[in-house]
């Protein structure tokens, strides 16, 4: 799967499956990173709010691979809602990681965490954070822009006003919990849906259906989960800490058959995240 990408409006070719690493700290990231791009990735996710960009830059300066090879993205902080801060965000994420340019930037959310999916929705301060990314994407430091858990009306909003359309919604998406009219939405609109925790946080492995399903084609419950998103025409990040693992998520070269696919859009809705359902994306709120 390494070399299949797909390509962005703007003709950037953007990796199918990368890496994600929300949740491991910055004193840990290094050698997993190490691990991933060993393996084969080149497409690594992270967000000043992981708090592991450093760690992250780290394996990848260490690593020797020629930067056009690589694919890192990361994102504006959602609190951050004024063109200033934006601007600052985006060259901390620069100087911190020690790179001239981002591949893919993101706005981490529509709202700040305290406030997500809550009344007031951030139209105005939006289309100004927008207006600074574009300005960062015409000055070269990013090379592609895009959102991450915004919702139809929030990439309306956007699109009412906007010079550059973005190229990317990151959202929660996997089998069990998949908003297909705002994948529909985006596709529509030739923005890219990239799936975060695309193996529902871990909590789907022990599916009994699931499992029957995966056994059935010879692959993982997590092989299964991530063949799915991508036969949606989703990317896929999944997080691993374990090199095996990482090895498996891009074992992915076998076909989910229609009446297969059907019978997972249908599966029923998950009903935990475990001890994580404590967090905004997964219908939590920060106290």
């Amino acid at each position: 799967m390494f070399n299949e990408k797909y390509k962005l409006l703007n003709g950037v070719h953007m990796p199918k499956v990368g890496l994600g690493t929300w949740l491991i700290k910055n004193d840990a990231i290094t050698p997993i990173v190490a691990d991933a791009l060993e393996v084969g990735y080149r497409h690594i996710d992270t967000a000043p709010a992981y708090m592991n960009e450093g760690g992250v830059a780290e394996a990848i300066h260490a690593s020797g691979i020629p930067r056009e090879e690589l694919f890192i993205a990361t994102k504006v902080g959602a609190e951050s809602k004024k063109y200033d801060g934006v601007v600052r965000s985006i060259d901390r994420s620069l100087k911190k990681m020690n790179l001239d340019y981002i591949d893919l930037l993101l706005i981490h959310s529509p709202q700040p965490w305290k406030e997500f999916r809550e009344e007031n929705r951030y139209f105005e301060e939006n289309k100004e954070v927008w207006r600074a990314m574009e300005d960062a994407y015409k000055e070269g430091k990013v090379k592609a822009i895009g959102l991450c858990n915004f919702l139809q009306d929030d990439i309306e909003n956007l699109l009412e006003s906007c010079e550059i359309k973005p190229m990317v919604n990151q959202i929660l998406a996997h089998i069990s919990n998949t908003p297909f009219e705002l994948i529909e939405f985006c596709q529509k609109h030739d923005i890219l849906v990239e799936a975060y925790s695309p193996i529902g946080h871990g909590e789907v492995l022990q599916h009994p259906r699931l499992q029957a399903m995966a056994e059935h084609y010879g692959v993982s419950v997590a092989q299964l989960c991530l063949r799915y998103d991508l036969q949606l025409g989703l990317s896929v990040i999944p997080k691993s800490t374990d090199r095996t693992h990482m090895e498996e998520n891009t074992a992915l070269d076998f076909e989910i058959n229609e009446a297969d696919m059907e019978a997972l859009k249908q599966v029923e809705k998950i009903e935990s995240y475990g001890k994580d359902s404590i967090y905004p994306v997964f219908g939590g709120k920060i106290k």
